[in-house]
């Protein structure tokens, strides 16, 4: 792999990790329910970026496969969340 690139992923690696952990500490410190929703939709996108990262890195398949499953539950979850904080529940009869 070229230097620049091998470089380049380890500096990305930090910089998603320094987002992860402002995401973390909104999510635990948030001021409305919504503010902690949103820092939890923050913390599942750069996750999922880190271990893209991690893909280009190694220079494997499975890391792709797995930041594609927990994007998909991402959003899921997200708007589940969204919706119960909408209207009261996930779940309408």
């Amino acid at each position: 792999m070229n230097l620049i690139l091998t470089w380049a992923c380890y500096f990305a690696l930090c910089c998603f990790s320094l987002a992860t952990l402002c995401a973390f500490i909104r999510l635990l410190k948030g001021a409305t329910p919504q503010d902690r929703v949103l820092g939890l939709d923050t913390m599942y996108i750069n996750c999922m970026l880190l271990i893209l990262v991690l893909g280009m890195l190694y220079r494997t398949s499975w890391y792709f496969d797995i930041a594609l499953l927990i994007s998909l539950l991402g959003f899921v979850s997200s708007s589940a969340l969204s919706k119960f904080l909408l209207r009261g529940e996930v779940i309408e009869p």
